[in-house]
């Protein structure tokens, strides 16, 4: 059972999110080129089905910034209905990647890269904030603010932000987000301050949402279209999902369910696609406000969407009159304690490369998006890790006792050290007898089976005795001329496996 107090905390923290998801939607729904309602419609159901049976209780979900810059191009191409139908085709690419369990290969990211992630994002959330600084200009362009708004929307931003910081030093009983939001509200109504209110963003306005059928032909035409964008959303909204789980469990000390995580967020974006939203993934800001709090229940997730929904049919009046500049300093703050400060002290204290991989990452981030990020910052990662073991292969010689010429290998031997290994070895300056042990060392693939191959015929053709000895019982089976010169011994011979596909 749930105390009550744990139960208030959810419902406070729900309702905070709720507030600062209004004007996130409201604009990434404008980035899309979509109406307001389309960007709310995706966040009420994304939220409430993932929060109901996603893998990670805490984790908010909603229309994200990341998944709008990929829609703008299909909308302004081929119009909203091919946008809902890609929403649908996108979710069922998810469902195959959760019935695949594919979810435990996001734990296959590197700590740099999950730190450049954390950092980049960090950036784009707190640079997504001056946009709401800018106001349209008679020539359908943007101009900043100047004079007395400007100046009006960065006292009430600091303003926001102090509260948030110094009213936990009084209580912890609401929210200091919440408390912030409410008090810059009725500070602004109570003085009759003039500045910038979610209704300039647009109406939100609305009833329930209902069921709609995407008005495309349905097609092979219609399937060429939206399956390229539907791959690409897909894709990122299940990295940008799976890495805030992951940053979730580092924070809370808890493990989430990815693949369950996934099955729920792709069931989200078929029904949204059904109802006229734009689809949406993990929200990285708005789970941070959320776990902040202390709300890690489902119940949070719950009261987000609820929240979102009263908030379009019967609140729209009082939510529009909320002053942006609360929900900026909310955001603001959210990217200061997203970002890891920490980070700064690993200089000269971890291999570079760690470093450059997550600078890179985070550069890529804010530069990109997320997923091109991720894959750049792993790829980096998986050519450095080869690059520094193909370093560590190491050959040393001594001599036996009957006169033959013993050389003992250390390291991994793999597709990019098999180049090093078999530089170490003069067939024609070597004696008659030679035996190689492998007894610290570990052939890993196909690669290094083929060095050790290639490596008894120069013996052979030199017209050597070569020996092999400790190599697993996999790598008997895939040798083709070295086989007979391996000596067996299955008390002292290791047993590991060598990745190639003859063995399967």
């Amino acid at each position: 059972m749930i105390s009550p107090a744990v139960f208030r905390i959810n419902v406070l923290s729900g309702l905070t999110v709720a507030l600062a998801m209004v004007p996130e939607a409201v604009a990434f729904a404008l980035v899309a080129q979509v109406s307001p309602l389309t960007g709310l419609y995706a966040a009420f159901i994304v939220a409430l089905i993932t929060s109901l049976f996603g893998g990670r209780p805490g984790m908010i979900s909603g229309a994200t910034g990341a998944l709008a810059v990929v829609m703008v191009s299909l909308v302004a191409t081929h119009g909203v209905e091919y946008l809902f139908a890609a929403v649908v085709l996108m979710g069922l690419f998810q469902l195959v990647f959760a019935a695949c369990r594919l979810g435990k290969f996001i734990r296959m990211v590197p700590h740099p890269v999950m730190l450049g992630f954390v950092n980049g994002l960090a950036i784009v959330i707190f640079l997504a904030q001056f946009q709401h600084f800018k106001v349209a200009g008679p020539d359908g362009g943007h101009t900043w603010l100047s004079g007395l708004p400007l100046y009006t929307m960065v006292g009430l931003t600091v303003l926001t932000v102090a509260i948030i910081y110094l009213f936990p030093r009084l209580t912890r009983a609401l929210p200091a987000t919440l408390v912030a939001i409410v008090a810059v509200s009725l500070l602004t109504l109570g003085l009759g301050i003039d500045t910038r209110t979610v209704g300039d963003l647009g109406s939100i306005a609305g009833g329930f949402p209902s069921f709609h059928l995407p008005q495309v032909p349905w097609n092979l035409e219609t399937l060429r279209v939206i399956l390229p964008y539907s791959l690409i959303l897909a894709a990122i909204g299940l990295i940008e999902s799976l890495l805030t789980l992951n940053l979730i469990d580092d924070m809370t000390e808890t493990r989430g369910r990815p693949n369950k995580d996934s099955a729920a967020q792709g069931a989200a974006n078929v029904v949204t696609g059904f109802f006229g939203g734009m689809g949406g993934c993990a929200m990285i800001g708005q789970s941070m406000i959320n776990v902040g709090n202390g709300a890690l229940h489902r119940i949070s997730g719950v009261a987000t969407a609820l929240f979102l929904l009263s908030f379009i049919m019967f609140g729209s009046t009082l939510i529009e009159a909320i002053p942006l500049a609360a929900l900026i300093g909310v955001m603001v703050v959210v990217a200061e304690k997203t970002f890891e400060w920490g980070s700064f002290r690993l200089f000269g204290k971890v291999p570079r490369a760690d470093v450059r991989v997550g600078l890179l990452v985070a550069a890529v981030t804010v530069v990109v998006d997320l997923a091109a990020a991720v894959v750049v910052g792993v790829i980096v990662s998986a050519l450095v890790f080869a690059w520094e073991h193909a370093k560590q292969v190491r050959v040393s010689s001594r001599e036996g006792p009957d006169g033959r010429k013993i050389y003992d290998v250390e390291g991994t031997v793999f597709f990019a050290s098999v180049a090093g290994f078999q530089q170490q070895f003069v067939p024609r300056d070597d004696p008659d007898t030679v035996e190689i042990d492998f007894r610290n060392a570990r052939l890993m693939d196909h690669s290094a089976i083929d060095a050790v191959n290639a490596l008894a015929e120069r013996y052979q053709r030199a017209g050597k005795h070569l020996s092999l000895r400790h190599l697993s019982r996999d790598c008997t089976e895939l040798m083709d001329k070295a086989r007979r010169m391996i000596i067996v011994d299955y008390h002292e011979d290791p047993r590991y496996r060598v990745a190639d596909d003859k063995l399967a």
